[in-house]
C-alpha cells in the first residue's frame, strides 16, 4: 500500500508548507501538493529522499537547492525552477520561464514543453532537458553538465560557456563567445536516445542524427584580447 499525503496548499503559507514537507517527506511514499496557486519558492530546500507532486503550477524558485528529492509539477513554472539543485529530479509537466536550472550543480531538469532565456545560467554539471523551444542566451558561463533542446534556440547561445555540452534539435539562432559546434559522436547518440526514452520523449532515428552538439572553444578564453 502507497502511503500519501494530500496538502491543500491554499491553506497555509508557502514557508509554512515547506516546513511541514521537510518535516514530514521520509515518512509518507509520495506527497501531493494541491491548489499550489502559482505560490512562489515551493518545496524550497529539501534534502531527502521525498517524492513530491504539485497538482498545478508553481513560481518562482520552485524546487530551488533541491538534493535527492523528486519533484514533478502539473503544470508550469516561473522563473529559476531547479535553481542551484545539488541532485535528485524535477519534472515539468508544462512550460517554465526565465532561468530554468541556473547553477545547477547535479540532478535532472525536465521541462516538457518551452523555457524562456537563460536557461542553465552558470550551470556547473547535471542535466537539463527541454522538450520546446529556449530563449536566448541560454547555456551563458556555463561551467559543467549537459543540456538538451529538443526545439530551436535563442541567440547568443553559451555565451561564455566554459565547460560542459549543449545538444539542439532545432535551429540555432546565433552563438554567443567562445562556442562552437562539433560533430556528435556515436557514444553522443547511444546516450541521447537512453536518456530521452526514459522521459517518454519519442524521436525518430534521424532526429538522433540531427542533433548540433555545442562546446566550448577554449577553457581559458581571453575575449577583446590580442
Amino acid at each position: 500500500m502507497v502511503d500519501i499525503l494530500e496538502i491543500d496548499s491554499s491553506s497555509v503559507t508557502p514557508r509554512e508548507l515547506n516546513r511541514k514537507i521537510r518535516s514530514l517527506h521520509d515518512e509518507y511514499d509520495k506527497i501531493i501538493i494541491n491548489n499550489p496557486g502559482a505560490e512562489h519558492n515551493l518545496v524550497a530546500g529539501l534534502v531527502g529522499n521525498g517524492n513530491i507532486e504539485i497538482n498545478g503550477s508553481a513560481g518562482y524558485f520552485a524546487g530551488t537547492m533541491l538534493d535527492k528529492a523528486h519533484l514533478k509539477i502539473h503544470g508550469n513554472a516561473g522563473w529559476f525552477v531547479g535553481d542551484n539543485m545539488t541532485s535528485g529530479e524535477i519534472i515539468v509537466e508544462g512550460s517554465a520561464g526565465d532561468g530554468a536550472g541556473q547553477g545547477i550543480y547535479g540532478g535532472t531538469l525536465v521541462v516538457k514543453k518551452g523555457v524562456g532565456s537563460r536557461t542553465g545560467e552558470i550551470m556547473k554539471g547535471g542535466t537539463i532537458i527541454i522538450g520546446g523551444d529556449s530563449g536566448f542566451m541560454s547555456g551563458i558561463f556555463m561551467m559543467g553538465g549537459r543540456m538538451i533542446i529538443l526545439g530551436n534556440l535563442g541567440a547568443d547561445a553559451a555565451e561564455s560557456i566554459l565547460r560542459g555540452e549543449i545538444f539542439v534539435l532545432g535551429e540555432i539562432e546565433s552563438l554567443g563567445k567562445n562556442a562552437v559546434t562539433v560533430d556528435l559522436t556515436p557514444e553522443d547518440k547511444k546516450s541521447l536516445k537512453e536518456l530521452l526514452s526514459q522521459y517518454e520523449f519519442k524521436l525518430s532515428d534521424d532526429d538522433y542524427n540531427n542533433f548540433t552538439k555545442i562546446v566550448a572553444e577554449s577553457s581559458r578564453p581571453s575575449h577583446g584580447l590580442e
